[in-house]
């Protein structure tokens, strides 16, 4: 299903559109005079608007069960903060993090300290917030095992209890809050 949309209202370059991904159940970003496709957006993207027009026409409904999930496997939601010493620096918010880890966290307490509030849900931050392109998807990463996620994001979620959201957790990805969904 191809979703091409005017530059202004996604922020996008002169040339790039939204496009979603039937396989992956994702948008993506193409470019229709190069066929260029990518998961990350091209440079020069205003990332601000990126940000509202994904919240507003790419999230997906909250609680949607997946199908087919084996024993020993669980779901969770997440909201990635990455700071400049991540594994990859960047993401579909920013080309090129240049935060400490330190304001990482700052900025994580922050999401958390609204999460207990009941200010907000994690899914709703994540959408726009999250580092993470599962962003798109309220940060729902899917049903996962053992073996399937960093050690210490694995060891905190599969220490949650369905519906529990975990303290901050630290991956070689950024820092982490984890939402148990089953």
């Amino acid at each position: 299903m191809e979703l091409p949309f005017m530059q202004a209202e996604t922020g996008l370059p002169e040339g790039w559109e939204v496009r979603h991904s039937n396989s992956k159940n994702l948008p993506y970003y193409f470019s229709a005079s190069t066929k260029e496709s990518r998961w990350e957006p091209p440079s020069g993207t205003d990332t601000e608007k990126l940000k509202v027009y994904m919240a507003n026409h790419h999230s997906a409904p909250a609680g949607r069960p997946e199908v087919g999930h084996g024993e020993g496997m669980i779901r969770c939601s997440h909201l990635l903060v990455k700071h400049r010493d991540s594994r990859r620096p960047s993401s579909w918010r920013e080309a090129e993090i240049t935060r400490s880890k330190e304001e990482a966290i700052e900025i994580l307490k922050g999401h958390e300290a609204r999460i207990q509030s009941g200010a907000a849900n994690l899914g709703d931050i994540a959408i726009s917030e999250s580092d993470c392109s599962s962003a798109r998807k309220r940060g729902d990463l899917g049903m996962f095992g053992h073996g399937d996620m960093q050690k210490e994001f694995e060891d905190a979620a599969f220490a949650l209890q369905p519906g529990q959201v975990s303290g901050i957790v630290e991956t070689a990805s950024g820092v982490h809050l984890i939402e148990r969904l089953q």
